[in-house]
């Protein structure tokens, strides 16, 4: 079989990308439910914007007992869940779906973090950022002292035009006495200031809980090879998908990487990926589960340049000092910002994205059937 003829027609990509994509987390839920009627739905605690449930749902296709599995992960961060879902539904939709390898089967997590999603939030009900949040909870937590220096910048307690320019002198003259590197290192994550930035916890979330759960009911340690992306956008050039590795799968997990999607793989070991190394990612769930028998992808699409502080320092604040603000209209504009900035909603982007997911989705299917 030549699973190279079996592929979306993509000569339509902007009418394809349209499609695909949602203008808010309930709208992606129904096509995702439309797509996949199959699905498993895991709700949570926590409610959306106007008080309506809440649920992670997933599809399983092919045989349940393969041996060899690919698994499709979106909204780990929030807002990045609209390019996720979209290229979850491109995979629904080509016959990649319809013409599996008997040894192989295919897990889609939509929405792990469907509150982060709904609410245009990149953190989690907990206000814990998931992909910080997969650390040992019984030992002892990593320190982040960059971080502690910075709090102040992060969430300040004012973002007047007067309290964000004391906040970036502060960060302006963190920079000068300590470089660029320090400034970055104080965002790989911190497990001290619970209303703070890039908190990880201090146990797990109820996101994490799920996913444990999910792998749990469909038997995910029990498979010889698996394949997991996890859809993420806002590092790196517009419109790239990089296919980064992580830390913890070291150069093994890699040279893995590879060997199926080919040298555009990245690793921040080797300094070749657009971030850096941090603690509690969800691969290192992916690690503990599978070891070597997993090879773990952030797909990770670029947005704008300039970065997200601002973003999430007036999202912090936000939900921490005016919470009574969040519908109201200070709350939907600063809420609106993260979607913009996550989400580009233009059709040069979605088509790059439709265009590299089909891609790497084709590379994980080959590597798996070979």
């Amino acid at each position: 079989m030549n699973l190279r003829d079996h592929t979306v027609n993509l000569n339509g990509a902007k009418h394809i990308a349209h499609r695909i994509f949602s203008d808010t987390y309930l709208e992606a839920r129904r096509k995702f439910a439309s797509a996949a009627p199959m699905a498993k739905a895991y709700p949570c605690s926590a409610k959306g914007p106007s008080g309506e449930a809440l649920f992670t749902d997933v599809a399983y296709l092919g045989d349940r007992d393969a041996k060899r599995l690919l698994v499709l992960i979106s909204a780990t961060h929030g807002p990045e869940g609209y390019c996720g879902s979209a290229g979850q539904l491109l995979f629904l939709e080509s016959e990649l779906a319809a013409t599996l390898p008997p040894s192989t089967g295919v897990l889609l997590v939509h929405a792990l973090n469907c509150y982060g999603f709904a609410w245009d939030r990149r953190v989690t009900a907990e206000g814990c950022d998931l992909n910080r949040n997969f650390v040992d909870f019984s030992q002892p937590l990593p320190a982040n002292p960059e971080y502690d220096e910075l709090a102040e910048y992060f969430v300040p307690n004012d973002i007047s035009k007067e309290g964000v320019q004391r906040a970036d002198a502060l960060v302006a003259a963190y920079v000068a006495a300590h470089g660029g590197r320090a400034l970055r290192q104080a965002r790989t994550g911190q497990y001290t200031t619970r209303t703070g930035a890039y908190y990880g916890g201090s146990k797990p979330t109820e996101a994490r809980i799920t996913l444990e759960r999910i792998a749990d009911d469909f038997g995910l340690a029990a498979r010889d090879q698996v394949i997991i992306l996890d859809y993420h956008t806002g590092l790196g050039p517009y419109g790239y998908g990089e296919l980064m590795c992580e830390e913890i799968s070291g150069l093994d997990g890699y040279d893995r990487a590879v060997k199926i999607f080919g040298p555009s793989a990245t690793s921040p070991v080797l300094g070749t990926s657009a971030a850096i190394p941090i603690h509690g990612a969800q691969a290192e769930f992916w690690e503990r589960a599978l070891g070597d028998r997993h090879t773990y992808i952030c797909l990770e699409f670029g947005t704008y340049p300039g970065g997200d502080d601002h973003l999430m320092r007036d999202d912090h604040w936000l939900f921490l000092h005016r919470p009574e603000a969040v519908n109201a209209e200070l709350g939907q504009r600063i809420r609106k910002a993260t979607k913009d900035y996550f989400y580009p909603q233009r059709a040069d982007w979605m088509e790059m994205i439709a265009w590299r997911s089909h891609m790497v989705h084709r590379q994980a299917i080959e590597a798996l059937a070979g």
